[in-house]
């Protein structure tokens, strides 16, 4: 029987891929969007493959298109007894110095991020109240601590902006609804994969989901994850002085 049913936006790489596999691993329906269909459909064969009592659900979606977000929310809400979890993990890591003549790269990063986001999660919550239940989960990231610099600089506003958004729902208290935001440390995805790898604090896509998949299956109000060493060091990134969090962008 399932556990219930999971929405997944940019379900076709990275974080957005492996954490489709390890809730379908712990019993889930599964409805996943993105805008690379074939990456979805072969992701919906590895997983029906592997679970074949697993409903899994697809369809191309731009995150930008405001009207596609509210149509196929609608229709996944339509091939189900019901939502329970939506997570809005659609994201892009383009950017720029500001002032540096690429303001289209730091524009597209930011309505990707925040005003895509904004679009998902009024069309999940217009679901949880008509049903009356729901788990938000909004997927921001460690740099949304604080302010980073140069090519940063607009995606950790973005990620602090939706963790902001995602925090406002949470202190309204909709009944029977939960709100998690989950801030990655460094998790190797297709984000980041043609970056060199610097720092041994890098962790591998299944390792880093896991810890993901753990936060949300508790439904924590926010998670750092993993827990070690980005507990800590979000502590730190609090209170300690700029000079010393620009090293970590």
């Amino acid at each position: 029987m399932s556990k219930g049913t999971i929405v997944i936006t940019g379900a076709s790489s990275g974080l957005g891929e492996e954490m489709a596999r390890q809730f379908a691993d712990l019993g889930y329906d599964l409805a996943l969007c993105a805008r690379r269909v074939d990456r979805l459909e072969a992701l919906q064969s590895e997983i029906t493959s592997a679970h074949p009592q697993t409903k899994v659900s697809v369809a191309a979606l731009d995150v930008t298109d405001d009207d596609a977000v509210f149509a196929v929310f609608g229709e996944f809400a339509s091939q189900f007894p019901s939502i329970d979890r939506v997570i809005i993990n659609a994201g892009l890591g383009k950017g720029a110095p500001l002032g540096t003549g690429r303001y289209d790269a730091n524009r597209e990063t930011a309505m990707v991020n925040f005003v895509a986001a904004l679009a998902q999660s009024e069309a999940a919550l217009e679901i949880f109240r008509r049903q009356g239940h729901g788990h938000l989960v909004m997927i921001s990231s460690m740099s949304a601590l604080r302010g980073m610099r140069k090519s940063m600089t607009t995606y950790a506003a973005t990620k602090a902006g939706v963790a902001a958004l995602a925090e406002g729902v949470r202190s309204e208290g909709i009944k029977g609804v939960d709100v998690t935001v989950i801030f990655p440390g460094y998790i190797r995805s297709e984000m980041n994969d043609k970056v060199e790898q610097k720092t041994k604090m890098m962790v591998d896509t299944e390792t880093g989901v896991k810890s993901i998949v753990a936060a949300i299956e508790k439904r924590v109000a926010k998670a750092y994850v993993p827990a070690w060493p980005w507990v800590p060091i979000g502590v730190a990134m609090k209170t300690l002085p700029l000079s010393v969090v620009r090293k970590l962008s």
